[in-house]
């Protein structure tokens, strides 16, 4: 005899931090709930998150911070559902947190503490959290859907779809959701790496392979010509095959292949008057000596090769020459190679286009009671705890619709 199919008001397919937000919220208001993963653990991108301290949310999430070809969709979640509410949250389950930087809130101890209030907010209220699920079947019958899963058939009135991008495919990221979308008439925008780290051209590579793991602080930007303007004031660290640290990530989210971008090795300094002032001063001091008092050591060996800077006294350097140097160092200009790709990348850009979703509620406008959460979505954040805040104000904004 086969076995009884099970009737849920709702299946959520993801179990990452807009799935288990948006099933705890819509079994607290009665709906009978199961969110499904093919994953043997829960959350694993919140897990190792924030180099496992999980940067839970910024303070200051506004639309501002999200790319999207529909810029203003994230604004009526960020609204229902502010980092104010979730700080909330993490108050009420006592887990002590701390701001690094720029409104970035870090919990002290452990990522596992978001995933674990998650999972008791879900079990507190009823919603089953099933892993080592695979769906291998998704049709939509008589106002239902119906679910072939390799632990047996399910159906439901709504479907969630919260199993996020591409991004990070160690931790099991499939393309499972665009195909979903699609299957149900949706159409994808193109997907790419953000927030990911940039690989340099073989020769340049060679050059600057010397500084890997050298941080300094920048004003990262892209080049005048670029299809998006964009400028991030972080840091930035040399790697073996790039260019990483938060500039640099921040950056990849609007570079386009080809382009240039520009650094200021050197922010808010006015570079070319302190090396008239010291070559007055102190004329019989090196160039590369006077750099030196501003830059690691490393970095202005590297530079002076890579630019061609001679090796004299500032007292035989013509203004021309500390011009140029100065723009080597305040507008030095690259052109990356390409980028590190989905294997390091924090999140997808791109996704189900949000033209087709209402922004209230999250509704598909073209197929009935289907839902769409988190990193699917055409909207991805800057780094820094917006891609978790849109993850909990979108679950949230769909849960009260549900």
């Amino acid at each position: 005899m086969s076995e009884a199919v099970q009737h849920y008001d709702v299946i959520i397919i993801g179990a990452g931090a807009a799935g288990l937000h948006c099933a705890a919220h819509a079994a607290a208001r009665g709906k009978s709930v199961i969110v499904l993963d093919h994953a043997k653990q829960a959350g694993k991108k919140i897990l190792i998150s924030g180099g496992g301290r999980c940067n839970f949310t910024n303070m200051f999430a506004s639309a501002e911070n999200y790319l999207s070809a529909n810029p203003h969709f994230c604004k009526s979640a960020l609204k229902q559902y502010t980092p104010w509410d979730f700080i909330a949250l993490v108050e009420r389950h006592g887990i002590a947190y701390h701001e690094k930087t720029l409104g970035q809130l870090f919990c002290d101890v452990s990522a596992k503490d978001i995933v674990s209030m998650l999972l008791k907010e879900c079990k507190q209220y009823g919603a089953k959290v099933q892993l080592r699920t695979d769906i291998t079947a998704v049709e939509y019958h008589q106002q239902k859907y119906e679910l072939t899963t390799s632990q047996g058939q399910l159906t439901s009135t709504a479907l969630v779809v919260a199993c996020g991008g591409l991004s990070m495919p160690k931790l099991g990221a499939t393309p499972f959701g665009y195909q979903l979308a699609e299957q149900f008439g949706h159409t994808i925008l193109p997907v790419r790496a953000g927030l990911v780290p940039f690989t340099l051209h073989d020769t340049d590579k060679q050059q600057y392979a010397e500084l890997s793991g050298l941080a300094v602080d920048v004003i990262a930007s892209t080049a005048a010509d670029a299809k998006t303007s964009a400028s991030f004031t972080e840091a930035m660290l040399f790697t073996h095959r790039g260019l990483s640290g938060p500039a640099m990530l921040q950056l990849s989210s609007y570079w386009q292949a080809g382009e240039v971008i520009d650094i200021n090795l050197l922010p808010r300094f006015e570079l070319l008057q302190q090396l008239q002032q010291l070559r007055q001063q102190r004329p019989k001091l090196g160039l590369r000596s006077a750099l030196q008092e501003w830059l690691p050591k490393r970095l202005v060996q590297v530079l002076a090769q890579s630019q061609g800077w001679p090796d004299k006294n500032l007292a035989d350097c013509n203004n021309q020459l500390l011009q140029k140097v100065a723009e080597d160092i305040q507008a030095w200009r690259l052109k990356p190679n390409g980028t590190e790709g989905y294997r390091t990348a924090e999140v997808t850009l791109g996704g189900v286009d949000t033209k087709e979703i209402s922004s209230k509620t999250m509704q598909s406008t073209i197929q009935p009671q289907l839902y769409f959460i988190g990193e699917v979505m055409d909207v991805t954040g800057w780094l820094g705890g917006y891609n978790f805040q849109w993850a909990w104000s979108s679950a949230y904004a769909c849960s009260q619709h549900l």
